[in-house]
């Protein structure tokens, strides 16, 4: 509940920038990795091109009462009105994991979004890009 908590928070206050700004982006996810269960709060830039997107980001992983920092990039494309699929690697200590990534749009700018890949899956919340 804690990290559902911290999540709705670091969403709260990334709305006014991310929302006016574009290319930025905030993110907010629930997950594993590291072999702890914990909170991403991040944020990147995307750089867009005919639906096709790199977005490089970094953050900090919220586990058990400590941090950690990460950093990922994202490869994705985006089909129009509809999910974004992608590719992803996400670089923590010496842990480089790669992912496949998903979003759904909820409503403009906000998306509803999933990572999955080896010893690292993730869900949360996209706002932004």
């Amino acid at each position: 509940m804690k990290h559902l908590i911290l999540t709705v928070a670091a969403l709260a206050v990334a709305l006014p920038a991310t929302a006016s700004a574009k290319g930025l982006g905030a993110e907010a996810n629930y997950g594993r990795a590291d072999g702890h269960w914990g909170t991403e709060l991040g944020a990147g830039y995307a750089f867009n091109m005919a639906g096709f997107s790199l977005t490089p980001g970094a953050g900090v992983y919220v586990r058990d009462g400590d941090t950690k920092l990460y950093g990922r990039v994202e490869a994705a494309y985006t089909i129009p009105l509809s999910a974004t699929i992608g590719a992803g690697v996400r670089f923590s200590g010496d842990n480089t994991r790669p992912y496949a990534t998903l979003a759904m749009p909820i409503i403009p700018k906000l998306r509803a979004k999933a990572n999955v890949g080896p010893k690292y899956y993730a869900v949360g919340l996209t706002l932004g890009y």
